[in-house]
């Protein structure tokens, strides 16, 4: 009698085990996915080089800004680009790099905490509206209805002018007039999602509505609002420029890149490079946020066709299908 031991070890077939079939391919995580398509994208790329850039230089604007951006230096007014001041000074003599630097800090976080903002109250004023329907839907939308009859920008003035100057009342405008889109993207989701079979199954099992929303609805609609609060956030930093260009957003001496360009705008014929510096930071930050804007949705588009070729495929190259011989 042979010994049992003797067919040991023994080979576990294709399909059995964890062991993948020869020639399919091996399932991907939609987040490992995403990751690998937002590498190969160079413009995508691009924009978090450009952002990072900025981010570190507004992180360690203490330690890179060479003088005060707020110290005059009297003697030194209107000084072009030179090996002192490198980007030149201001009508008060106040160094151009070192206030730019500073303004990336107020600008940069100006524009994070407006988006964070107007995605928390737009996320859950859609969530509310299109999970219980009914009367509160209703009223929630004649609100919206009201709000989208004015144009965002002369609304936000308005709330401006009511509130006063200074940057605290820009950010209160914009996210008063920005959560809109928003709570609209998020209800015509979440209508579509509530009537899901894994839904249906939460409440079978006695899953209250505030849990369902934030359990089984929530993270399903995430997804395309990161993509929209990364398109927008562009337009929102030129709206809270565009406020402060007109005097209604951080007053002086703060520098933040929208004041900048109103103070230097007397002065563009003589000496232009006061207004090239903040708009060119402007235009770069701006050109950043689109890029990973197109990058995020690209990435996350469940419609997007699989990455080919040998360095772009989701395939590990032991498991490709191999030629006929």
């Amino acid at each position: 009698m042979a010994d049992p031991t003797s067919q040991w070890p023994v080979t576990a077939p294709e399909g059995v085990l964890g062991v993948p079939p020869e020639g399919l391919p091996v399932a991907r995580g939609p987040s490992r996915l995403m990751l690998r398509r937002l590498v190969h994208d160079r413009a995508a790329l691009i924009g978090f080089g450009l952002l990072a850039a900025l981010g570190l230089a507004a992180l360690f604007a203490p330690l890179l800004a060479p003088y005060s951006p707020t110290a005059p230096h009297y003697a030194d007014s209107l000084e072009g680009p030179g090996t002192r001041y490198l980007l030149g000074t201001d009508n008060l003599g106040r160094d151009e790099l070192s206030r730019l630097l500073y303004g990336a800090r107020l600008s940069l976080g100006a524009v994070l905490l407006a988006t964070t903002a107007i995605m928390v109250v737009g996320v859950a004023v859609g969530l509310i509206s299109g999970y219980y329907r009914g009367p509160v839907d209703s009223v929630i939308q004649r609100v919206l209805e009201i709000l989208l009859a004015f144009p965002s920008l002369v609304l936000a003035l308005a709330i401006v002018g009511i509130l006063g100057p200074g940057l605290t009342s820009v950010l209160i405008a914009v996210v008063a007039v920005g959560w809109v889109s928003y709570a609209r993207l998020v209800r015509a989701m979440v209508l579509s999602v509530r009537e899901q079979p894994y839904v249906e199954g939460a409440r079978a099992v006695g899953a209250r509505g505030p849990r369902i929303m934030l359990r089984a609805v929530l993270p399903n609609i995430i997804p395309p609002v990161i993509v929209l609060a990364s398109l927008e956030v562009g337009a929102l930093l030129l709206t809270i420029s565009a406020l402060s260009f007109l005097g209604l957003g951080a007053q002086p001496p703060t520098p933040e890149w929208g004041t900048m360009l109103n103070q230097a705008r007397p002065f563009f014929q003589s000496n232009p490079h006061l207004m090239i510096a903040p708009g060119l930071a402007i235009a770069l930050t701006v050109l950043a946020f689109n890029l990973i804007g197109d990058g995020l949705r690209d990435a996350l588009d469940p419609k997007k066709t699989p990455l080919h070729g040998s360095a772009r495929s989701g395939l590990p190259r032991p498991w490709r299908r191999r030629r006929a011989p």
